[in-house]
C-alpha cells in the first residue's frame, strides 16, 4: 500500500493542479510543497519496508513495481530533491504566473520519475518513461509564449523521443526473445541474438535521455526552461534517469560484452568533451548544463565498467550538488536579471550567504577535496581503471576540466566589482540551499572504504572496487591544478572561446543536417511520390472508372433502350393494323382463310 500511495500522491495531486487552471494559483506553492514532503516520508518507509506490487495489464502481463536497494536510494533522493526544488520555487514564481499549472506538472514529473526507479518490468518502465518525456517538453517550454523558449521545448522532446524508439526496440525484442513478463531481471537470459537487440534498444534510450554523445545539445536548450526545471531535471530525474537505467540493467551489460564497451566509452567521452564544453560557455546556466552532460557521463563509465555502488554514489552526490547549483543560479536571475558570467562578476560578494553554499557546490562539482563528488568520482574512476587503463586516463583528463569550468566560474563570481542595485533573495529562496551545500559536502563519505562496503551492501551489490589513496590525491590534485589555473587565467583576461566549444560542439547543427534535413527531404519526396504516383494512379483509375461507366452507360442503355422502343413501335403497328382485316363481311375472311393456308401448305413444301 505504501508503494501505491507514493506513486498516487504527486500523480493526483499534480493532475489535480492541472485540471484547477489558474483557480488554484494561490494555493498551489504551498500544496506542491506540503506534497513534495509527505512524498519524502512515503519514500522513507517504502525504502525501510521494501514494497513490491503488482497489477493485471493483459492476458499474461502484469504491472510490476517494487523497491529494491537501487530503487530505495533512489525514491528517496528523487523526494528531497523535489522537496527543495518545490520550495525554492514557491518564492521565485509571482502571482501573475501559472502557478498551479506549474506546480502540476512538476509533481506528475517527479511521480513518472517514481515509477521509472521502481518499475520491475519494461511495460511499467515505458509507461512512465512517455510520462516523463511529455512532462519535460511541457517543462521547459513552460513559457510557451516566446518562441524561442517553445521550440527548445520541441528540440528537447524531438530528441530524447527519436532515442526513445530503442526502448520500444528493446519491449519487441524482448517479447520476441521469451522474456517472461518483460521483466527487467530476465533480460540477461534472452534467447539468442534477441538479448543483444535489447541491449543495443536500452543503450540507445538511456544515453538519449541522459544527454550522452550524441545527443547532448538538448540539454543546452533545456536551460530555456524556469531554474527549479533545471534543478529538478539536471539533478535527479530525467537526465538521471538514463544512467539509473543502465545501472539497473548492468547484467545485461556485462553479458554482452559489446553493450559494457560502448557504454564506457560513450561515459568517459562524453565526460571529457562536454567537460570541454562546459570551459567555453559564457552563459552560468550553460556552464552547469555541460557539466551535468560531464558529470552524468561518469555514471554510465560507472555501469560500463560493473561499478554500480560507485555509479549510484556519483548520482546521489551529483543530484544534491547539481540542485544546489542550479537553484543558486536561479537565485541570481531573480536577484540581478542575469545569466552571462560577465554581468555576474562579483556576485558572490554581494550576496555572501549564496556566494558561500554556491561555492561549496561548485568545488564539490569540480571534485575537489574533501567534497563529495572528489570521492564519488574517485570510486568511479577505479572501477574503470581495472578495467582498462585507457579509461581512467581520459577519466583524469575529464576530471581536469571539472576543475577547470569550476575555476573559471568561481573567478568571475568573486571577483572585486562596483556595487550596483540589486534586490536580495528572499528566505524561500535562499532556504533550501544550506541543506543542499550540506549534502553536497558530506555525501562523498559513502565512497570512503567503511561506509562504501555499507552502502554497496545496501544495493546489494558484492563487489566494490575502492581507490586508493594515491588515486585520491592524485585526482584531487588534478582538479585543483584544473580550477587554480582556470581562475588565473579568467582573472587576468577574457579570451575567445573557440566557436565549436561554444556552440557545443556543433551538435545540433549536425544533427540537423544528418538526420533531420534528410528525414524532411525524404518525407517531402514521399509526399510528393504519393501526390503524384500514389494519389494520381488512384485518381487516374477513378477517371478511367468513371469514362468507362459513361461510355457503358450511353452504348449499352442506348441500344437496349432502342431494341425496346423498335419492338414497342412494331406491337403497336401491329395493333393498329390488326383491326383492318375485321371488316364484317363473308367472303374477306372465306379470303383471309385461303392465303392462310397458302402460307401454311408454302412452310410445308419448303420445310
Amino acid at each position: 500500500m505504501t508503494l501505491w500511495l507514493l506513486i498516487a500522491l504527486p500523480f493526483v495531486a499534480g493532475g489535480a493542479l492541472l485540471l484547477s487552471g489558474h483557480r488554484a494559483d494561490r494555493v498551489a506553492p504551498w500544496a506542491g510543497v506540503a506534497i513534495a514532503a509527505a512524498t519524502v516520508a512515503l519514500a522513507i518507509i517504502a525504502a525501510v519496508g521494501r514494497p513490491e506490487v503488482s497489477a493485471p495489464l493483459l492476458a499474461g502481463l502484469r504491472l510490476g513495481l517494487g523497491v529494491d536497494g537501487l530503487s530505495s536510494v533512489m525514491v528517496v533522493t528523487v523526494a528531497l530533491v523535489l522537496l527543495a526544488v518545490l520550495v525554492f520555487a514557491a518564492g521565485e514564481f509571482r502571482a501573475d504566473e501559472s502557478r498551479a499549472r506549474f506546480h502540476g506538472l512538476m509533481l506528475v514529473f517527479a511521480g513518472a520519475m517514481l515509477v521509472t526507479v521502481t518499475a520491475r518490468d519494461l511495460t511499467a518502465l515505458l509507461m512512465a518513461w512517455e510520462v516523463m518525456g511529455a512532462c519535460s517538453y511541457a517543462l521547459i517550454g513552460f513559457w510557451w509564449r516566446d518562441e524561442h523558449r517553445a521550440a527548445s521545448g520541441v528540440v528537447a522532446f524531438l530528441t530524447t523521443r527519436a532515442a526513445d524508439l530503442g526502448l520500444y526496440l528493446a519491449a519487441g525484442a524482448a517479447l520476441a526473445g521469451g522474456v517472461a513478463g518483460l521483466d527487467l531481471a530476465g533480460l540477461p537470459d534472452a534467447a539468442g541474438g534477441w538479448r543483444d537487440a535489447i541491449a543495443a534498444g536500452l543503450v540507445l534510450a538511456a544515453i538519449g535521455k541522459s544527454a550522452q554523445l550524441p545527443f547532448s545539445f538538448w540539454l543546452s536548450r533545456a536551460m530555456d526552461g524556469p531554474s527549479p526545471v533545471s534543478a529538478l531535471l539536471h539533478s535527479a530525474t530525467m537526465v538521471a534517469a538514463g544512467a539509473y537505467l543502465l545501472l539497473r540493467v548492468e547484467p545485461l551489460l556485462t553479458v554482452t560484452g559489446w553493450a559494457a564497451t560502448t557504454v564506457a566509452w560513450v561515459g568517459v567521452l562524453t565526460a571529457l568533451a562536454l567537460g570541454a564544453v562546459a570551459v567555453a560557455q559564457r552563459d552560468l546556466k550553460q556552464v552547469l548544463a555541460a557539466s551535468t552532460c560531464s558529470q552524468i557521463g561518469f555514471m554510465v563509465l560507472a555501469a560500463g565498467t560493473g561499478g554500480v555502488a560507485a555509479g549510484t554514489g556519483q548520482l546521489v552526490a551529483h543530484a544534491a550538488t547539481k540542485s544546489l547549483l542550479f537553484l543558486g543560479a536561479g537565485a541570481w536571475l531573480v536577484a540581478l536579471d542575469t545569466k552571462d558570467l560577465a554581468r555576474l562578476k562579483g556576485a558572490a560578494r554581494r550576496f555572501p550567504l549564496l556566494g558561500a553554499v554556491f561555492t561549496i557546490g561548485a568545488m564539490s562539482l569540480a571534485g575537489i577535496p574533501p567534497l563529495s563528488i572528489w570521492v564519488t568520482k574517485d570510486a568511479v574512476l577505479a572501477t574503470a581503471l581495472a578495467g582498462s587503463p585507457a579509461l581512467y586516463v581520459v577519466g583524469l583528463a575529464a576530471a581536469l576540466l571539472s576543475g577547470a569550468y569550476v575555476g573559471r566560474v568561481l573567478a568571475v563570481l568573486w571577483l572585486p566589482t562596483e556595487p550596483g542595485s540589486a534586490s536580495p533573495p528572499n528566505s524561500l529562496l535562499l532556504g533550501p540551499l544550506p541543506v543542499l551545500a550540506l549534502a553536497a559536502a558530506l555525501l562523498g563519505v559513502l565512497g570512503l572504504p567503511g561506509p562504501a562496503h555499507w552502502f554497496a551492501s545496501l544495493l546489494g551489490v558484492t563487489e566494490v572496487p575502492e581507490a586508493s589513496w594515491l588515486e585520491l590525491i592524485v585526482s584531487g590534485l588534478i582538479a585543483i591544478v584544473g580550477a587554480l589555473v582556470a581562475a588565473s587565467w579568467t582573472r587576468q583576461r577574457s579570451p575567445a572561446a573557440p566557436r565549436v566549444l561554444a556552440g557545443w560542439l556543433g551538435l545540433e547543427r549536425l544533427a540537423r543536417l544528418l538526420v533531420v534535413t534528410p528525414a524532411l527531404r525524404l518525407a517531402d519526396g514521399l509526399a510528393r511520390f504519393d501526390d503524384r504516383v500514389v494519389d494520381g494512379g488512384v485518381r487516374a483509375a477513378a477517371a478511367t472508372a468513371g469514362g468507362l461507366g459513361r461510355l457503358v452507360n450511353l452504348r449499352l442503355e442506348w441500344s437496349i433502350e432502342g431494341a425496346v422502343r423498335g419492338l414497342t413501335g412494331a406491337a403497336r403497328a401491329l395493333g393498329r393494323q390488326a383491326p383492318r382485316p375485321q371488316t364484317g363481311q363473308l367472303h374477306h375472311y372465306y379470303a383471309q382463310a385461303a392465303v392462310g393456308l397458302g402460307v401454311l401448305v408454302l412452310l410445308l413444301i419448303v420445310l
